[in-house]
């Protein structure tokens, strides 16, 4: 019997272990993403309803991406589509040795980063095209899940559609940026989440 209940101690232990190591977020140095965002004209242009809104496909739209913060809203139009916003980062913007001189938050709707002293710890220019705030549209009950879990440091993987969204009883809009050059009001991207997937 003790035999027995050593052998179940030990069997928790290592579970316990490998989904902590599979869990684990990202310290070590190094860009751990090293391509930026995949964009392509829209293999199927057509609008689709959801709600009262109608979505129109912008680009066909894929990365890999470090979560740098996660922001989740309530009370605005777009949470009744996007109810979470992911600011990601590639390239310089995804090593820690980077990440470790910003600070970053979220509000509004909006992604900031700030710096110390020292200054910024790329060029600015760098840091706007190696990162972006993304208000994710889950197309599935799969994907909606899937983003429930994410969380900062993480590494994941997103496909789907750049979008442009209309209420048309009261003509509300809501249009991606199709640029990864843009800062300032209008250069989040809006996506139409297909699939997603926490890496690491």
């Amino acid at each position: 019997m003790a035999k027995l209940v050593w052998l179940l101690l030990i069997i928790v232990v290592v579970l316990g272990w490998r989904r902590c190591d599979a869990n684990k977020t990202i310290t070590e140095a190094g860009a751990w993403v090293t391509e930026m965002p995949r964009q392509a004209p829209a293999a199927n242009a057509r609008e689709w309803t959801t709600g009262d809104f109608v979505i129109r496909p912008l680009a066909d739209f894929s990365l890999q991406a470090r979560v740098l913060s996660r922001e989740d809203y309530r009370l605005d139009t777009e949470s009744e589509l996007a109810p979470t916003d992911l600011a990601l980062g590639w390239l310089a913007m995804s090593d820690s040795a980077v990440l470790e001189k910003l600070k970053i938050t979220q509000s509004g709707r909006w992604y900031h980063y700030r710096w110390g002293r020292e200054g910024p710890p790329i060029p600015t220019r760098e840091i706007v095209r190696s990162s972006a705030n993304m208000h994710l549209i889950a197309a599935n009950d799969e994907v909606a899940e899937a983003l429930q879990a994410v969380e900062e440091d993480q590494l994941i993987a997103l496909r789907g559609q750049l979008v442009e969204v209309e209420r048309p009883r009261d003509g509300w809009r809501w249009r991606s940026s199709t640029s990864r050059e843009d800062s300032g009001a209008g250069s989040c991207e809006v996506i139409w989440v297909e699939s997603l997937s926490i890496l690491r």
